[in-house]
């Protein structure tokens, strides 16, 4: 078996624990911020479901390399999962705007959640370690898409300590103000993550490094 070969089943475990994380995360972060009308930890539920789907599209695209697939449907299933990773995290980038606003104009303070704040530190926690290992095998096998996968990991852990952050200024000094805050700080670094996937997808990096490596 080639190393690049052996590098492809690696990411695939790898999207696989991500998913298996993701489901149990997005379940228990939407209902205990929806619960707790937290707008951070609310968008960290949707963060994670908008991950989710990153991460299944990912799979796809690495199992198609995995079984052998010929060079352009390779190059192909690199360039969807990089538009659908771009296009989920600009969804995220206006979801958070909207909440988050829609916080400050009511001037709600959200509920304590300490289901919510033990599942954000357990992310935390995770979450940097899956994104580093994403970003480094991205860059071994020449994959933008799993880079872009390996920010919407690192989305996830800043989410995680927003929601840390947030859920704790309220609870000690009552700044009701403090979680739609802490969720609009996130919006410039997952723009900035949707346009780096999009680059990526119209470039195809993947199918350039797949052709000289």
């Amino acid at each position: 078996m080639s190393v690049r070969m052996t590098e492809i089943q690696r990411a695939v475990r790898m999207e696989c624990v991500s998913i298996a994380w993701l489901v149990m995360e997005a379940v228990v972060a939407l209902a205990t911020g929806i619960a707790a009308h937290s707008v951070a930890l609310a968008s960290f539920g949707a963060d994670s479901v908008i991950e989710l789907i990153s991460a299944a599209v990912l799979l796809w695209r690495l199992t198609v390399e995995a079984r052998g697939a010929a060079f352009h449907r390779v190059a192909r299933a690199e360039r969807t999962a990089s538009w659908v990773v771009g296009l989920a995290l600009w969804l995220l980038a206006l979801y958070i705007l909207a909440a988050a606003s829609h916080e400050l104009l009511t001037q709600h303070t959200p509920d304590r959640t300490p289901l919510g704040l033990t599942l954000a530190l357990a992310s935390a926690t995770l979450m940097p370690l899956l994104a580093n290992a994403k970003r480094s095998l991205g860059e071994r096998i020449g994959s933008g898409a799993l880079k872009a996968d390996a920010a919407c990991s690192m989305v996830c852990a800043y989410m995680a300590w927003t929601v840390v952050g947030g859920v704790t200024l309220t609870a000690l000094l009552n700044w009701w103000w403090a979680d739609a805050v802490a969720a609009l700080a996130l919006i410039y670094f997952v723009v900035h993550e949707a346009q780096e996937a999009l680059v990526s997808a119209r470039t195809g990096e993947r199918a350039h490094a797949h052709r000289h490596g």
